[in-house]
């Protein structure tokens, strides 16, 4: 596969740099300010798996820890905290008590678990992935990656034969709504008939009911696969059975062609950003954080050598018109059940997409769990 393939993407990553650059350059100065012999701030961060696998858990792991050096912060992890179990209650604690400045809790269950706990902590900043819990001292943080599940869905139907893509969901809840909608709308640009099959598997990282949702998938006819989960055990089915498929989290190696690309963010970048607020003072002045495609945040790996010329040519066109701030979500659009949730003229407003996005568009198609 080639590395970030799309120019566009590579160019909008050198002035995010450039700007990241800016930022660290502005920040040593600030803490020289400060004297040489000042505290170093000290960065909490709670995550549901092992960092040290492929997928999601490294990528964000890896990007912390890079935005940590660059930024002169200590970081402090708390890996493998299972989600709903009183794990991550644990965690906070033990970080505060280590002398946490700052704690990120990059999980989606985690912020309500601790809603109440944020409290007892006053003078701690608390950034979330979920967009559904706020309070005072917290503030939730996420790029757009469904400009890229967007983009993703319009390669999976340039590349499919049925138009029928498959897609293993990890639970009903905005953020995997979000995704699968924007595939599908991506899809469905492409080919107006496409199909998307669903299956949940109620669970981040679960390899046999990600397995076991992608055989039932191919089974259903499905011939490109995707998924949100935290690993890429999708990937792996789809391999053995010579399907195309599309990854998530970071780019993946050792694949065939079929590895069309990833969805993936550019966490060092998202999280040197953030840390940066953090350290100006500024984090929790803002209810919802969200950057994107258009300043380099989000975008697609790189693609197969089996993506001909001219669906490169296509895709940079749509690519640039989300650099250009076109919405994906606006217009008219009905819902799986026929229900209009956005009318002509209309665009459907960020809060809604991060907190109550808890439908799935026209096209899409669950199956049995």
């Amino acid at each position: 596969m080639e590395s970030f393939r799309l120019s566009r993407w590579g160019r909008w990553g050198l002035v995010l740099g450039a700007g990241l650059l800016m930022i660290a350059l502005f920040w040593l100065l600030f803490r020289g300010e400060e004297g040489a012999d000042s505290v170093r701030p000290k960065v909490g961060f709670i995550i549901i798996g092992d960092v040290t696998r492929p997928g999601y858990n490294s990528a964000h792991y890896n990007g912390m820890k890079a935005a940590c050096e660059k930024l002169g912060a200590d970081l402090l992890l708390k890996s493998e905290v299972a989600e709903n179990s009183g794990q991550c209650r644990k965690a906070v604690q033990e970080l505060a008590a280590a002398g946490a400045n700052m704690i990120f809790l990059a999980s989606y269950a985690y912020p309500a678990e601790v809603q109440d706990l944020t409290a007892d902590y006053p003078d701690i900043a608390f950034a979330t992935v979920s967009a559904e819990v706020h309070t005072r001292n917290m503030t939730a943080y996420f790029p757009r990656l469904y400009q890229a599940r967007y983009l993703s869905g319009a390669l999976a139907a340039m590349r499919s034969k049925t138009g029928i893509l498959g897609y293993v969901g990890a639970m009903q809840n905005s953020e995997v709504c979000r995704g699968i909608n924007a595939f599908t709308l991506g899809a469905r640009r492409v080919n107006p008939k496409a199909r998307v099959l669903v299956v949940w598997t109620d669970s981040w990282q679960d390899a046999d009911r990600a397995t076991t949702g992608a055989d039932l998938l191919l089974r259903a006819g499905a011939d490109v696969l995707t998924y949100h989960q935290n690993e890429a055990n999708v990937a792996d089915v789809a391999e053995a059975h010579g399907i195309d498929f599309i990854g998530y989290n970071t780019p993946l190696e050792g694949y065939s062609e079929h590895n069309l690309t990833s969805v993936v963010a550019r966490w060092e970048a998202y999280y040197t950003s953030i840390l940066y607020r953090y350290l100006r003072g500024e984090l929790n002045h803002t209810r919802n954080y969200w950057i994107g495609i258009d300043q380099g945040a989000v975008g697609l790996s790189g693609y197969s050598k089996e993506i001909s010329a001219d669906m490169v040519v296509r895709l940079d066109s749509m690519l640039q018109e989300l650099i250009n701030n076109r919405l994906i979500f606006s217009g008219v659009l009905r819902d799986n059940t026929g229900q209009l949730r956005c009318g002509e003229g209309e665009a459907i407003s960020d809060d809604a997409l991060l907190e109550r996005m808890n439908w799935l568009v026209e096209g899409v198609e669950v199956l049995g769990r």
